[in-house]
């Protein structure tokens, strides 16, 4: 699987009456299928049956054939769910579990790692690099929409000659210029490239029946629910777990790595998850915990730290109450930190301040599509030929010069950059035709 991350799907990329066009097209699926059948090939067939079972099977199925403990099960199962409204006994969900655990820091595969100064390092790094290459970058605008012109030549004309938009058949092609920011700026490009989910950059930043309408439908049908929460918070003093014996005031190997919470066996998971289907959070939330405080002096004050929590699962629509609403918040906050303190006695009273964002928070300030993390599930409905959109796995779109290049195309959610390289590559293809 790993080397499909940086492959381009093998979509068409130019027109059928090119023969130029026909031909790169067919070496490029050639060259793409070719290198999945000859690694398939190396394979004994009880390893084939193996990789199938993996991606097709739930996650609870594969972790009980190489596992024994429940909490330890438990543990791993986190992985298969993280991010995603499903349960760990859902179809599919073994592939989210490799999907996490095939990535690699550094050529070793399975690690995580800290970025000093938080995540926004990383965005900080690409951005002087892209500035050293000559691009002027701007932060803190909004764009409001991306105009597009029709290319009239390609609608289908009736045979009487006379086109009206009643009788025109609706086989048109778009083309972008430019992009429009929300103080009314102009910038005008040839080639757009889109980080936004693909709800927000179709539904949300085009004209209305601009896009075929089988398109459009797909798009509309595309799985964005989500029941993570994110919360971050400040702390005075390091939790201190019942589990993990320590003396002095340090951290001990505990705080070092990812700490997961809330279940002990994988039907808890599962129960925690049914709450979420009938729209209200979780009783026993999910809670996987780190403290990025504990190698990165940057990020907090001498002696305080910094935790971050992944929690789940949190609903968008609650069926009682709203996340709007303070003491709906403060409650499940409050849940939160309670069940920290079934690990960590005294947890509570060591938060200084914290800052919730519930999936209608990352959706409202992140533009993230039903707050999900991954821009769309990561089910084996919505990946390589098929993420976003069947026929439109390549990065390009309907529209000449607009491309994906989010994690709502292939390969999915991660902090990898591989939609962003892919999609860079099929533009620099496209300028050089």
């Amino acid at each position: 699987m790993s080397p499909l991350l940086d492959t381009v799907p093998p979509e068409m990329g130019i027109k059928k009456g090119l023969l130029k066009g026909r031909i790169w097209d067919g070496w490029s699926k050639t060259k793409v299928l070719g290198g999945l059948l000859k690694r398939s090939a190396k394979l004994e067939q009880k390893d084939i049956a193996a990789f199938v079972e993996l991606l097709l099977a739930p996650a609870s199925k594969v972790l009980n054939s190489w596992f024994e403990s429940d909490v330890l099960k438990a543990t791993l199962a986190t992985d298969a769910v993280i991010g995603a409204m499903a349960s760990v006994h859902t179809p599919g969900s073994g592939y989210v579990l490799l999907h996490h655990v095939m990535g690699e820091t550094n050529g070793a595969r399975g690690i995580w790692s800290y970025v000093e100064g938080g995540m926004g390092s990383v965005s900080m790094a690409i951005a002087r690099a892209a500035q050293e290459a000559g691009a002027t970058l701007v932060t803190n605008v909004e764009v409001m929409n991306l105009p597009i012109m029709l290319l009239l030549p390609n609608w289908k004309i009736p045979h009487n000659g006379i086109c009206h938009l009643a009788n025109c058949t609706r086989e048109r092609e778009g083309l972008i210029g430019q992009v429009v920011l929300a103080d009314g700026t102009v910038v005008r490009a040839k080639q757009v490239l889109s980080n936004a989910t693909p709800a927000v950059t179709f539904l949300k930043l085009m004209p209305d029946d601009i896009l075929p309408d089988e398109f459009m439908t797909g798009v509309r049908c595309i799985d964005y629910k989500s029941g993570t929460t994110k919360i971050n918070v400040a702390v005075d003093t390091l939790p201190r777990f019942w589990a993990c014996p320590h003396s002095g005031l340090g951290p001990g190997p505990e705080h070092f790595g990812t700490i997961h919470l809330g279940a002990d066996s994988m039907d808890e998971i599962d129960i925690a998850y049914k709450d979420a289907l009938r729209g209200k959070p979780s009783t026993r939330p999910l809670i996987e915990m780190t403290i990025p405080s504990v190698l990165d002096n940057t990020i907090a004050p001498p002696g305080k730290h910094v935790i971050n929590m992944f929690v789940q699962y949190t609903p968008f629509h609650l069926t009682e109450g709203s996340w709007e609403d303070k003491a709906t918040r403060n409650a499940f906050a409050k849940t939160c930190f309670d069940l920290v303190d079934e690990y960590a006695p005294g947890f509570t009273s060591s938060v200084l301040g914290y800052d919730m964002l519930t999936p209608p928070d990352l959706e409202k300030v992140l533009g993230l599509t039903g707050g999900n993390i991954f821009h769309g599930a990561m089910g084996l409905d919505a990946l390589f030929l098929l993420r976003p959109l069947k026929g439109w796995s390549g990065y390009r779109t309907p529209v000449k010069g607009l491309y994906l290049c989010g994690a709502g195309s292939h390969p999915g959610g991660g902090v990898m950059g591989a939609p962003g390289r892919n999609a860079a590559s099929v533009v620099l293809q496209d300028r050089t035709k």
